[in-house]
């Protein structure tokens, strides 16, 4: 059975990929996998009565959200923890092991607290936009959504001291969000999708555009969600399982690359942030596994990508 061709606006749905043979991805010093580590920065740019906004932001430690008429003070503060306690432990962290990560922030919570901004930009992590504020850019018209990423980009030179190259929006772009990225034109990639372990191109108005799918598989959200993680040893052993299961096939000759989400609110909290602690530890006792930004794969694979693809290899556009 076929099912019929609803015409509707918005990019068409690709069930294929790269197939049955994906490309035999060659990173940097041979590694088995590239794992990307990204810092979902949110707080201060969350729905807030105080913002002006009609509703309260959920996705904290209870499920509980006071009546849409009452302030939610406690929900306040448990974003504030994220920003006031659980970012400074994170980035510590990163600097502890000396890694590089990308950051997913919203351009409003980092002018909320300029200081997350200076260290990501000390420290040489990648600066990633997660929207001007955490938002449903699916709830803008075409106009209001290209008028918020030039707020976004100017923001971010002021807070990071340069414009992110790539995005990743709250669950969801709108339609129009990829083609007014590229019409920007100083976007190298986007992560809005979760569909593949690989990056591949599309085609956004007649131009090559980069996808650098993300992950909610591997993410600290799942500590709050019903179906998620009971505590950091879950957290471990999923992630241990998955980076053994990505060298072996990177070892077979199909490298991949896997995402880890994290949250200032969420493992910025000391009992879980020692489940992270745990996997980078794992990680950098591997010797074939390449912590990289979002960025960093990103153009690595635009510059590398012919070395392992043909015509025929999958990947929309390319």
């Amino acid at each position: 059975m076929t099912f019929p061709q609803v015409p509707v606006a918005g990019p068409p749905r690709d069930f294929i990929g790269y197939g049955p043979h994906p490309p035999r991805v060659r990173w940097p010093d041979d590694a088995a996998l590239a794992l990307s580590i990204v810092v979902n920065y949110e707080e201060g740019s969350e729905y807030s009565k105080q913002f002006g906004d009609q509703r309260q932001e959920g996705m904290t430690e209870v499920a509980y959200l006071l009546p849409e008429r009452f302030r939610d003070l406690a929900a306040e503060s448990m974003y504030e923890y994220g920003s006031r306690a659980g970012i400074w432990r994170i980035l510590r962290l990163f600097d502890e092991f000396g890694i590089k990560v990308t950051f997913y922030a919203a351009a409003v919570a980092l002018e909320q607290n300029p200081a997350v901004g200076e260290w990501i930009r000390r420290a040489g992590h990648e600066p990633c936009s997660h929207g001007w504020r955490w938002e449903e850019v699916w709830l803008l018209d075409r106009d209001e959504e290209r008028r918020r990423i030039q707020l976004m980009i100017e923001s971010f030179k002021q807070t990071c001291g340069r414009r992110p190259v790539g995005c990743y929006h709250r669950y969801a772009p709108s339609i129009h969000t990829r083609e007014l990225l590229v019409e920007e034109g100083g976007f190298i990639y986007d992560s809005d999708s979760y569909n593949d372990d690989l990056p591949y191109f599309v085609q956004v108005r007649g131009k090559r555009h980069l996808v650098v799918p993300y992950s909610l598989v591997y993410n600290d959200s799942r500590f709050i969600f019903a179906q998620g993680f009971s505590g950091p040893a879950d957290f471990v052993d999923q992630v241990k399982r998955a980076i053994d299961e990505y060298r072996r096939e990177g070892r077979a000759g199909y490298p991949k690359m896997m995402s880890i989400g994290v949250h200032a609110r969420l493992f910025g909290q000391a009992g879980r942030l020692s489940g992270l602690r745990e996997v980078i530890e794992h990680v950098l006792s591997l010797q074939d596994v390449w912590i990289a930004t979002r960025e960093e794969i990103a153009r690595w694979w635009l510059d590398h990508h012919q070395e392992w693809t043909s015509a025929g290899a999958g990947g929309a556009g390319d």
